[in-house]
């Protein structure tokens, strides 16, 4: 589960399966961060929260039994491992064996099942009854066809009736380019600047952070994202067979509106009885 974002808010974003980045990786963002993931990124949502309105949407989508989850870019559990506690059939689905050992760790009764694996191509069979992907972690796929192969890929895995909620910041409009250098957090001991590059033709961002600590050497944490507003990821359902249900700007059902910086959007399969 990714922690970075460039929208609106001025966040940050993650990682993908792209060249961009000489040497980069799809794993990459995982194993350079896996280390401090949680520790930096523990408040980047509230877990309770998040885990709780997801919880609603498996109630009602599956009128009261336990539901069948596919979190993509599982990461290291943060809310895979509290849904499972809560009864659910959770499935994580990540490309980053550093990031999977965290949830190995933080879930040793083994509740969540783990695939190791990018979020198009090796994802389970299923069937399931809500997919998700929070945090913008749908853009580490970082050209367009692979982020419309996701929702195609998790649209033939949905049951009948299924959702898959997406959870993504809203991008700068007009887009920003260049680059930039920030100062991402300050210790007497250490500093983290976060370096990044913005393409706005191809909606990439590439960046790194550079953790510098007193006698240490220093550490580089990549990222890279492909960036995708509201009305593109629809197109992308449209073309999967899902229809966008309902979208807020948060999992307090915040309204969207025009000056949302982010988004929070379910889209459904839809019962076939239904499409007649």
């Amino acid at each position: 589960m990714t922690g970075l974002g460039l929208g609106r808010s001025g966040r940050r974003a993650n990682r993908a399966d792209s060249s961009a980045v000489e040497g980069y990786r799809a794993e990459s963002y995982g194993e350079r961060l896996a280390d401090v993931y949680d520790d930096w990124y523990q408040g980047v949502s509230d877990v309770e929260s998040t885990v709780a309105f997801l919880d609603e949407v498996a109630t009602a989508t599956t009128t009261g039994r336990s539901a069948r989850f596919l979190e993509l870019a599982v990461g290291t559990g943060r809310l895979a491992v509290p849904l499972a506690e809560r009864g659910h059939e959770v499935t994580g689905v990540d490309v980053s064996d550093a990031m999977l050992d965290h949830l190995r760790a933080a879930d040793p009764q083994g509740r969540v099942t783990i695939v190791v694996g990018d979020m198009v191509d090796d994802l389970p069979p299923g069937p399931f009854d809500v997919a998700f992907v929070a945090y913008n972690s749908l853009f580490m796929l970082t050209r367009p066809d692979r982020q419309a192969a996701c929702f195609a890929a998790v649209a033939d895995r949905l049951d009948e009736g299924g959702v898959f909620v997406v959870e993504a910041f809203v991008p700068h409009d007009p887009p920003r380019e260049g680059s930039s250098i920030e100062i991402r957090s300050m210790t007497a001991d250490r500093v983290v600047l976060s370096l990044t590059t913005t393409d706005p033709v191809t909606q990439q961002v590439a960046g790194q952070f550079v953790d510098l600590v007193h006698g240490e050497s220093v550490r580089l944490r990549p990222f890279l994202l492909r960036y995708s507003t509201p009305n593109e990821l629809d197109g992308f359902a449209t073309a999967a067979g899902l229809r966008l249900r309902e979208r807020w700007q948060d999992v307090g059902r915040t309204p969207f509106t025009e000056d949302s910086v982010a988004h929070l959007s379910m889209y459904e399969r839809p019962i076939r009885s239904a499409q007649r």
